[in-house]
């Protein structure tokens, strides 16, 4: 037994022993440790978002409080003699309870800007997901996540400054909103604050603005309008585009449907057609000014809540005058535009069609057009810099370039003519032949150079005006040759002030830049008067000097006339919107009449200035041809390979020879300088400057 028992003892030593326990893997240790942390960062992000609120909460304004409030801007324009042009600032209407306004007012408006109004918390996390999968996937936002409560918190009390600490604060506002006010406090709250375009503030405004009676009577049709303005108040303005307004409505319409709001049988019958705008009161052609000068704000002033005072260059007898006239000359069928400008640049007046109700769409600086044979302005220029003039003979004769034979309006030639002539009496061939000998592309960088902004092109084409222009760029061109030559800016606002009169931006006093020698704004200024003593554009005469130039388009499509007298420059233009033939439409007929009645109104009270087109040639351009086109050889700087300057030897004379053979070849004018006379030439740069633009400073030599 005893040895039994020694055996079974030594049999249960030899038991293995258990393996220790299995250490997690790191992996789920880091997951472990994430979790905790996560729900930390989380426990702690909801606290200190939960005190925020509460803080907000706190201090937000009472119901009542936020009823009379008033966030949006007064601006009041004026006249450069301080006649009140128009007063731009909050219409709020009446303030209507939540139970009166139109429950289908209130469903378009849930349905179209935050159709889970009635079940989130103020923010939406749902929108907010979508908003960014619409981000990843368009790669820029398409869609914004605000909730109606958002909105109203940043209409209140925010900006719309696209910054994520104005998101978070937006946030944070919404859900103190709703913390302390009703689904339908925040409601009644957002339909009588939001902007609906037009200055108007709230529903009743906008229904009294777009429909002429209260919002206690909006229709489903009209306040689909009113919904679909929120997203974009200025595009889908009934008053500026009626079309876009009622596509816009179907839109709201349909979503009304889709969410079960109203039935599909409903929607349908809500007919869009019926709608009738109210005729705004006191529109006329100052609000094409107003909308062009306006925006400018953005520019000259830092961002500002407080009332402002905008005193502009337009003169109110100028603008009267400058309607009149188009409205007295327009042919039947056409839209017209107009504008004036001072000297120094100033807008004196700015119609931009026949009738602002009508169409506020401003033809004078948006619309583009082609101008016809007032292009040959750049044509005639660059010919005079490169050496011709007024007196110098040309040939009007039939010609070809690169498959390309223009003919002159009557089909007429009239053989050996002079410059002036030509320009006069708008010969084509001519045209053509000085733009094809001075370059296209010259033609071109003149354009460019007196203010055209549009595409230019260099077909040969080209110098009969068949690139779209604006009529503000052209009438800008013109101006500057009134000038002298000299780059004019338009410009409509003259200073800004507070209430207290405080100047908060004065426009800057500048002089502009030379485009041109004088001789040759002389020679363009004898050409333009020309023009109009015995050209095409004998209509514009007004009993004192007048330089201009008509513009015609084929098929009589456009017309156009621009001139000066007396340092104001004019333009008008005339033609459909679709670009259709007006029966005898010419620049030399209307356009040239409504000038000449607008401007002899407008100089009236100037006196009589005589033009200024004596040609003051350089003396060394006072040589025989030959020599006039190769230049004068002192007013050329040539450099070497390097980018070293090669200075003339003025000191030599002719009857000695240059020590290097080759030096006459680098100091004379390149062979293909299209005769380009260069004048007044910067001073040469001295040594120091030059190594160190070219790199040498400091290099042994």
């Amino acid at each position: 037994m005893a040895r039994n028992d020694n055996l079974r003892g030594k049999s249960q030593d030899r038991r293995p022993t258990p393996p220790p326990p299995k250490q997690k893997s790191w992996w789920r240790r880091l997951l472990r440790g994430l979790f905790v942390w996560g729900f930390a960062a989380a426990l702690l992000a909801v606290i200190v978002v939960g005190s925020a609120v509460f803080m907000a909460a706190q201090s937000l304004p009472s119901f009542e409080n936020l009823k009379s409030s008033q966030t949006a801007q007064t601006i009041v324009v004026r006249a450069r003699d301080g006649t009140e042009l128009v007063a731009l600032g909050p219409s709020y209407g009446k303030w209507l309870p939540y139970g009166q306004i139109p429950g289908v007012m209130k469903d378009a408006m849930v349905s179209v800007e935050d159709r889970r109004f009635r079940s989130h918390i103020g923010v939406d996390p749902i929108g907010v997901v979508r908003s960014l999968m619409v981000r990843v996937e368009s790669g820029y936002w398409r869609q914004g996540g605000s909730t109606i409560t958002q909105q109203l918190a940043r209409n209140i009390f925010l900006n719309n400054n696209r910054t994520f600490g104005r998101k978070l604060r937006e946030a944070v506002l919404a859900l103190a909103l709703e913390t302390k006010f009703s689904k339908n406090q925040i409601l009644e709250l957002y339909l009588n604050k939001v902007y609906f375009g037009g200055g108007a503030y709230g529903v009743d405004a906008a229904s009294r603005k777009f429909f002429g009676h209260p919002g206690t009577q909006l229709t489903l049709p009209e306040a689909a309008v009113i919904a679909g303005l929120v997203k974009a108040p200025s595009r889908y303005s009934p008053t500026a585009d009626v079309e876009a307004a009622r596509d816009r409505a179907r839109v709201v319409l349909d979503v009304l449907a889709n969410n079960g709001t109203i039935t599909r049988d409903e929607a349908q019958a809500a007919d869009l057609g019926s709608i009738r705008i109210a005729k705004e009161k006191g529109q006329n052609s100052v609000h094409y000014f107003t909308d062009w000068a306006l925006p400018q704000l953005d520019l000259l002033l830092n961002e500002t809540e407080e009332p402002i005072e905008v005193w502009t260059t337009l003169d109110i007898g100028m603008q009267r005058a400058a309607t009149a006239a188009i409205q007295g000359s327009v042919p039947k069928g056409a839209q017209a535009a107009l504008v004036s400008l001072d000297r120094d640049g100033a807008v004196l007046a700015m119609v931009g069609g026949t009738d602002y109700v009508t169409s506020n769409y401003n033809r004078a600086t948006n619309a583009v057009r082609q101008p016809g044979s007032a292009w040959k302005l750049f044509v005639y220029l660059a010919a005079l810099e490169a050496g011709y003039k007024p007196e110098d003979k040309v040939v009007d004769e039939p010609v070809t370039i690169d498959g390309w034979s223009p003919r002159n309006s009557g089909g007429t030639y009239a053989g050996q003519i002079d410059v002036r002539s030509a320009f006069a009496y708008s010969k084509n061939t001519v045209a053509a032949q000085l733009g094809n000998e001075v370059g296209f592309s010259a033609v071109a960088a003149m354009a460019r150079r007196f203010g055209i902004s549009t595409p230019i092109n260099t077909l040969p084409s080209m110098v009969l005006g068949t690139s779209d222009v604006r009529l503000i760029d052209l009438t800008r061109a013109f101006a500057a040759v009134s000038a002298k030559g000299t780059s004019v800016e338009p410009y409509g606002i003259v200073r800004i002030t507070n209430s207290e009169g405080k100047v908060l931006y004065k426009h800057p006093d500048s002089r502009g830049q030379l485009l041109v020698p004088q001789y040759v704004a002389a020679g363009i200024t004898d050409l333009l008067q020309s023009a109009v003593a015995t050209g095409t554009g004998r209509a514009a005469q007004i009993g004192r000097p007048v330089a201009g130039k008509t513009g015609t388009t084929s098929s009589n499509k456009d017309g156009w006339f621009v001139g000066f007298s007396s340092g104001i420059t004019t333009g008008v233009w005339m033609g459909r919107d679709d670009a259709r033939a007006v029966p005898g439409l010419q620049g030399g007929t209307a356009p040239a009449r409504a000038f000449a009645a607008y401007m002899r109104f407008a100089v009236a009270r100037r006196p009589v200035e005589q033009f200024d087109t004596e040609l003051k040639l350089p003396d060394w351009q006072l040589e025989p041809d030959d020599e006039v086109m190769l230049g004068n050889p002192d007013d050329y700087y040539m450099v070497d390979e390097d980018g070293n300057m090669i200075p003339s030897d003025r000191s030599r004379t002719e009857d000695q020879p240059p020590e290097d053979p080759d030096a006459v070849d680098r100091n004379r004018p390149p062979a293909d300088n299209g005769g380009l006379i260069p004048v007044d030439p910067p001073p040469a740069a001295n040594d120091d400057f030059l190594n160190r633009a070219t790199g040498k400073a400091g290099r042994p030599g």
